[in-house]
């Protein structure tokens, strides 16, 4: 990298020699002095940066304390440094307040729920499993005041075990639908394994191509699983879904394909 002042150029080779004095580079046996805008394309060439949102050490905050009362300026400490300038007047303003320089204790971001709030979304979410987070969070803001995301639902039910689940129990059978199944089962009680290559079984995955599946969850705790499904065919498909109107993918993870 070549850097060009008052008219004489100078190349800036990387190098571990603590003897050149912070703000200058060794042109040959001697050193120069450099600009502001040298100096910041030197600090990005040798990797000090500013990195946003971290937190100085007691170390970084004694230099720079120790160059402002030698005399320097903050706007070249911070040059020298790599650090804003704000940074170090907020750190200088406080040494010159307690004389402490020291990170005070952050507790972090106050949580946007009371603890009565997050008992209110959980009783909410039991009483009816299937609001959704859009629904609770509407309610919460109703009853208490209180505006708060759909993400910030979900981490509050889930800290409970409550995530929104495909129901794990289907439907009850009514008595015609036992009937009827009955009825079948007898009807092809008796049947072959000719008569059986003909009809392909199928345990066909569901997956929407649209944002919205129109799936039904309730809010439930998961449900562990016991056994590994294996996949006998791996053919993706992809059928046309007319009572919805949307594309779907089915995917035959358990699929006995016969011949047809």
């Amino acid at each position: 990298m070549q850097i060009t002042g008052n008219h004489q150029m100078a190349r800036i080779v990387r190098h571990n020699d603590e003897s050149v004095r912070e703000g200058y580079i060794r042109n040959g046996v001697k050193e120069i002095k450099l600009f502001t805008s040298a100096l910041k394309a030197f600090q990005c060439n040798n990797r000090i940066v500013m990195a946003q949102r971290k937190h100085l050490d007691d170390f970084l905050r004694g230099r720079i304390i120790g160059r402002l009362e030698c005399g320097r300026t903050q706007l070249e400490v911070s040059e020298e440094l790599g650090i804003s300038q704000s940074v170090i007047f907020r750190l200088w303003q406080r040494f010159q307040d307690d004389g402490n320089v020291s990170r005070c204790y952050s507790t972090g971001r106050p949580r946007v729920t009371t603890p009565n709030e997050d008992r209110y979304l959980a009783v909410t979410a039991k009483r009816n499993r299937r609001s959704t987070a859009s629904d609770l969070f509407r309610q919460l803001s109703s009853a208490t005041g209180t505006t708060v995301s759909r993400q910030t639902v979900y981490r509050r039910l889930g800290h409970i075990g409550l995530y929104a689940r495909r129901p794990v129990r289907c439907v009850p059978l009514t008595a015609t639908h036992c009937r009827l199944r009955l009825a079948w089962s007898r009807e092809h009680a008796l049947w072959t394994p000719q008569q059986w290559s003909c009809v392909m079984f199928s345990d066909e995955s569901r997956f929407s191509l649209q944002s919205d599946s129109r799936r039904t969850f309730i809010w439930r705790a998961p449900v562990p699983v016991t056994t590994k499904r294996t996949p006998l065919n791996d053919t993706v498909t992809v059928v046309q879904d007319g009572s919805f109107g949307e594309e779907l993918f089915l995917v035959p993870e358990l699929t006995c394909m016969f011949r047809v």
